[in-house]
């Protein structure tokens, strides 16, 4: 369960970090609202950034939980952690490129592992209750 809570107490930074990182930038370019839609403005990527880790974070979060819960094998404890590793490769891809216009290696390498690594976290949720939900239907009577 340390695993877990550690991958989760990550991206709870990650996300109350960039929600603040987009705070200050908007103190600072002195924008209250909305931003330009210019790829290699500042604010821009903040806020990108934010708002692709709060699309995947919850999700990731809810599953490291889960599966935390239930004494998961090795291989998911290496799901758990390489999804949060995932979502930091994101960001930095997003933060330390010059523009968002061109691919970035990191944010290209870490929404490949946030897929991969997500659907290994279901499939892992998904054997953990599938023998459950056979002993669940065999128990139904036939009519």
């Amino acid at each position: 369960m340390a695993i877990a809570l550690l991958c989760v107490a990550l991206l709870g930074f990650l996300v109350f970090g960039l929600g603040f990182v987009v705070s200050m930038t908007r103190g600072k370019t002195n924008t209250s609202y909305g931003y330009a839609i210019d790829p290699a403005d500042r604010l821009y990527k903040a806020v990108r950034a934010h708002g692709n880790t709060t699309e995947y974070a919850p999700m990731l979060a809810v599953l490291i939980l889960t599966l935390g819960m239930v004494y998961p094998a090795p291989w998911v404890l290496w799901c758990m952690g390489l999804a949060t590793l995932s979502r930091y490769l994101v960001v930095f891809g997003i933060a330390f490129s010059s523009t968002l216009a061109k691919p970035n290696p990191l944010r290209v390498i870490g929404a490949m592992g946030t897929y991969a690594f997500g659907v290994s976290l279901c499939l892992a949720l998904f054997i953990r209750v599938y023998p459950s939900l056979l002993a669940m239907f065999n128990a139904v009577p036939q009519l």
